[in-house]
């Protein structure tokens, strides 16, 4: 069997392609990455299968072999029509522009695998974090850095708006640690693949919640409840209430979003009547 340098080599030729910038493209060469990303992928036996930018194919040609429908997601005009040709289901967008919805029609297990680029890494976990009734499993690539912060604990500089919806919607753990030189071309940072399982909902309106946490972390320096004080009144709160709920939950009333782990933050949102 070639090497997944091989087969990418074999494709640039053909197509007359360079990794573009501009779309983020750092291809994955590693063929002992490629070899755990497609096992987790495996163990998760999907029904249904969905790749972000599948680029050269490094992965894609592992995926396409697997006995589940199978589409891809591909911005880059070139690439896309390669796939078309040979015979893939693609879909030519921006994965942030897209209704997921499209996806999720056919009953059966719904995993995306990816080795996303990593300017909108954090944003495909916030988005599919938001679909009701999406995906079950997810396996993808992050830059370390955002890798860490989705796994980060409360009161760490790491812990943020990322951390709070990933751990809310998700249990997630570690696939494997992937440096520079798994890439063509290298980047100039480590990167972590972590595979994602969903939860069941704590909570009915995601859209809600996200609101609710974004405000939470608006202005890191300023005070919970002052960053959230917009709910007050849509909710019919007073801040009398909201010192009260967070004495009762074992902080201070100088309490910041950050001392709140995500099932605490479950908590204070369905205080304010949110389902």
């Amino acid at each position: 069997m070639s090497t997944a340098r091989e087969r990418l080599h074999e494709v640039q030729e053909a197509l007359g392609i360079a990794a573009k910038k501009s779309l983020g493209q750092n291809f994955l060469v590693s063929d002992l990455v490629i070899e755990r990303i497609i096992k987790k992928a495996q163990e998760f036996k999907p029904e249904i299968l969905i790749e972000v930018g599948p680029g050269p194919g490094a992965l894609t040609y592992f995926l396409r072999q697997m006995p589940a429908s199978f589409s891809v997601i591909e911005l880059d005009r070139v690439l896309a029509q390669y796939w078309r040709d040979q015979g893939l289901d693609v879909t030519e967008a921006d994965a942030l522009q897209l209704d997921w919805e499209q996806f999720y029609g056919g009953s059966g297990k719904k995993v995306l695998v990816s080795n996303l680029p990593y300017q909108i890494s954090s944003s495909i976990v916030i988005d599919r974090s938001m679909d009701e009734n999406g995906l079950d499993h997810m396996v993808l690539m992050f830059q370390k850095e955002v890798a860490q912060r989705i796994a980060a604990k409360a009161q760490s500089d790491a812990y943020g708006l990322l951390t709070v919806i990933a751990q809310t919607f998700w249990k997630t753990e570690t696939v494997t640690e992937a440096g520079p030189r798994d890439f063509n071309p290298p980047p100039k940072v480590a990167s972590r693949v972590l595979a994602f399982t969903k939860k069941p909902s704590p909570v009915k309106n995601h859209k809600a919640y996200l609101t609710f946490v974004k405000a939470a972390f608006a202005q890191r320096r300023k005070l919970l409840k002052k960053n959230i004080s917009v709910f007050y009144s849509q909710r019919s709160v007073t801040e009398e209430q909201m010192i009260g709920w967070l004495i009762e939950m074992g902080f201070k009333e100088t309490a910041r979003a950050e001392e709140l782990n995500p099932e605490q933050f479950v908590v204070l949102f369905k205080k304010f009547g949110f389902e």
